[in-house]
C-alpha cells in the first residue's frame, strides 16, 4: 500500500487496467450529495428485492457508478453485476459498466475517508500524465454489516480517454 502525503488515506499502488463490459441491475439516482446516505440504503434494499422476486443473484459486489464528477448534486447508478437480464421493476433497471481503460485502486478504510482516497488518486492520475474522463465507479468490497468500518475496502476507478487513432474508450 502506499500513503500519500496523508498517512491516514491508505490506497494500493494504483494500476491501469482494461475492462469488459459487465451486465448490472441499478436504480439511476441524481440527489444532493449530502442527501446520499438517505438514498443508499433503501435503493440498495431495492435492488436487492427485484432480484429476488426474478430469481437472480448479484454476481459481484454492490457499485456506484457517477456519470460526471460530483459538483451540488451526484449523478449516478447504484447497483450489483448480474449474468442474466434483469426486468424492469419500479426503479430498478438492466443497465452496463462499460468496458474502459481505467486507473485503479483499493481504499482501505471507512466511507468517510473516501473523498480524502479520491484526491490522492486524482493525484496520481495526473501526476502520471493520464487523461481522466468525467465518469467514474466505486466497488464495495465488503459486507458492511460483516466488516469494521476501518477494514472496508473500496476499489475506485476513474475511466480514461484513450487519445490513440481508431479507438473508441466508452
Amino acid at each position: 500500500r502506499e500513503s500519500p502525503q496523508d498517512s491516514s488515506i491508505m490506497i494500493d499502488t494504483p494500476t491501469i487496467q482494461r475492462t469488459i463490459a459487465q451486465r448490472t441491475s441499478t436504480i439511476h439516482l441524481t440527489i444532493p450529495g449530502r442527501d446520499m446516505p438517505s438514498y443508499m440504503d433503501p435503493a440498495i434494499k431495492e435492488i436487492q428485492k427485484a432480484l429476488s422476486d426474478q430469481g437472480i443473484r448479484p454476481a459481484g459486489p454492490l457499485f456506484s457508478y457517477h456519470h460526471r464528477m460530483p459538483s451540488e448534486t451526484f449523478d449516478f447508478e447504484i447497483g450489483f453485476p448480474v449474468e442474466a437480464e434483469v426486468k424492469p421493476a419500479g426503479r430498478v433497471r438492466s443497465s452496463e459498466l462499460p468496458a474502459a481503460h481505467v486507473a485503479r485502486t483499493i481504499y482501505h478504510g471507512p466511507y468517510e475517508g473516501l473523498g480524502d482516497a479520491w484526491r490522492a488518486f486524482g493525484q496520481w492520475v495526473k501526476d502520471q500524465g493520464l487523461d481522466a474522463d468525467s465518469r467514474f465507479y466505486e466497488c464495495y468490497l465488503d459486507d458492511p454489516t460483516k466488516t469494521d468500518p476501518s477494514a472496508y475496502r473500496t476499489e475506485i476507478n476513474r475511466i480514461l480517454i484513450d487519445h490513440r487513432p481508431n479507438t473508441h474508450v466508452l
